[in-house]
This record gives structure tokens, sequence and C-alpha cells, in this order.
């Protein structure tokens, strides 16, 4: 069969489960753009989110006999992505598993300039962050989980997960307040 970017999903997965290249190319084309997100959502640079979706684009290559056609295609890739992305942090980044800091539970980001933010501004913030702290706040925030989950995924205690959440808001807070600053003393 020739593949193109009108073949469906089921043709791909069908080509793919063959080792078709071309359908590999068309599936990775297709899903790239769409999971991309993920990946960057737990880096620190765009060179370690494309090596983290490549190596989890090689898993889902790997594992399309285990995939159940009746599921959601980007479900499942986007959760294959998701666990490699986990795996490169909990691997590549060191946490300091003793912290037991007070740490404000529900704390939450308060500035004028947070409504004036767009998305790119409010994710290069968050990108500037240590990639630790930028971990949990990501995992917490965006993704939803509770810190016994992070705590659970990332090897490390509850307290742990805690702290680096606080760490993130506080530095995200004295970010907004220095870019405030800037816009203001920028815009008289």
């Amino acid at each position: 069969m020739k593949y193109n970017t009108k073949s469906t999903d089921a043709e791909l997965v069908s080509g793919c489960r063959q080792s078709d290249r071309l359908a590999q190319k068309l599936l990775y084309e297709r899903f790239y753009g769409r999971v991309f997100g993920i990946t960057m959502r737990y880096t620190n640079n765009k060179d370690e989110a494309v090596d983290i979706l490549n190596a989890a684009f090689l898993k889902v290559f790997n594992s399309l006999d285990k995939y159940n056609d009746e599921n959601n295609l980007k479900g499942w890739i986007s959760r294959i992505v998701f666990n490699t992305a986990i795996d490169f942090v909990r691997k590549n980044t060191k946490y300091n598993k003793a912290m037991n800091f007070e740490v404000e539970i529900q704390g939450s980001i308060q500035n004028d300039s947070i409504s004036q933010l767009n998305v790119e501004d409010l994710y290069t913030l968050i990108q500037k962050l240590p990639l630790s702290s930028q971990t949990v706040f990501c995992l917490y925030v965006v993704d939803g989980y509770k810190h016994k989950e992070i705590a659970e995924m990332l090897d490390i205690t509850v307290g742990t997960s805690k702290w680096h959440l606080s760490n993130a808001r506080k530095e995200l807070q004295t970010a907004l307040k220095q870019l405030h600053q800037y816009e203001l003393k920028n815009n008289y």
C-alpha cells in the first residue's frame, strides 16, 4: 500500500506494524506537533524535548502490537510520550530527598502582570525554573497530579514535592514582579 498524508490512523498503524518506513514517518509527523508540548513541559530546552520525543516514538513503534485499534491513538501515544518524559526527568534530575521544609501548601501567584501575559510568556517563565521545581510544578498545576502521585512518579517524598511546588511558585512570583516592574518602567 502507498501511504500519504491522507491515510487514516488505522492505515498508518497497520503500515507501522509491518515496519513500513513511510507509514512510520507519516505517523510521526501527524502526531509530532500534538505531543511535542508534553516533552517541552519537562525539559529546559528544545533539543532535549526532541530527544525525548524521538525515544518515545521508538517505544510507540516497538509497542504497536500491544495497541488496541479501538482505543484513542492520540491518547495512547500521549501516554507513552508522558511516561518517557517522566523517565527522563527521573534519570537526569537530582532531587533532594531529605527536604522536610515547612511549605506553603496552596499558595497562589497573585500579580497584575499575569492577566496581561500570553501563554508563551508564562511558558518561558516556567522554563526558567530549576528543572526539579519545573517538573513538580507542571505535574501539579498543568497535569493535575496530587503530591502523593508526583512523589511516587519521581521517587521523592511528598514533602519534597510540596517544597518544589512552593519553590516554583515563589520563583514565578518573583519573575512576575520583575516583569511588571520592567513594564511599568518602560511604559512611562
